[in-house]
């Protein structure tokens, strides 16, 4: 078990695991038929994913623009406040293009439901999701992914861009901090 800044880490996907499901996602997104594809990455936990998925695209055929929007619902604690506010916008115009929105974690769902509101409410043609875990148990709204790297336990994760009190985003894998 990695030891990082004195603190276990129980790993749950491997670097290995990760970077195959990522070609896998990006396979799967390019048969999806998106078509003038804009990618938003939601960070800030998503920035590593998202830049290994948009590579696997790349190799997948696809090349998609990319953007970044920034929506905060969690501040520095490990649990939802349950509002949604947007911290840093895109500045590409989303009528009529598909977006595929990249997260690392659908897990209330509040977050991603806000963000494919906000770009449906902007006239994008076809929303689209593609989270690297998702924790079905935990739905707070309606919302479903079309791609999903991971079904993951019910656990606070951190690593590959995720954090705990903005620490472990570094970690080349997703893992559990141990008490």
């Amino acid at each position: 078990m990695p030891v990082v800044r004195g603190r276990s880490i129980r790993v749950l996907y491997d670097e290995a695991a990760i970077k195959a499901r990522n070609a896998e996602l990006a396979a799967e997104i390019a048969a999806s038929g998106y078509d003038n594809l804009l990618v938003i990455s939601i960070l800030k936990g998503s920035f590593v994913f998202a830049a290994d998925l948009i590579r696997a695209l790349h190799d997948s055929g696809l090349a998609p623009e990319v953007e970044f929007i920034s929506l905060s619902s969690y501040g520095a604690g490990t649990q939802s406040s349950g509002s949604v506010r947007v911290v840093k916008d895109i500045e590409s115009d989303v009528a009529g293009r598909d977006v595929l929105l990249i997260d690392d974690i659908l897990e209330s769902g509040r977050t991603l439901s806000f963000a494919r509101s906000l770009m449906e409410e902007r006239g994008a043609r076809r929303v689209g999701i593609a989270v690297l875990l998702e924790k079905p148990g935990k739905r707070a709204v309606a919302i479903d992914a079309e791609h999903i790297g991971f079904v993951c336990p019910d656990l606070f994760v951190v690593g590959y861009g995720m954090d705990a009190a903005h620490a472990f985003r570094e970690l080349p894998f997703v893992g559990v901090v141990e008490e």
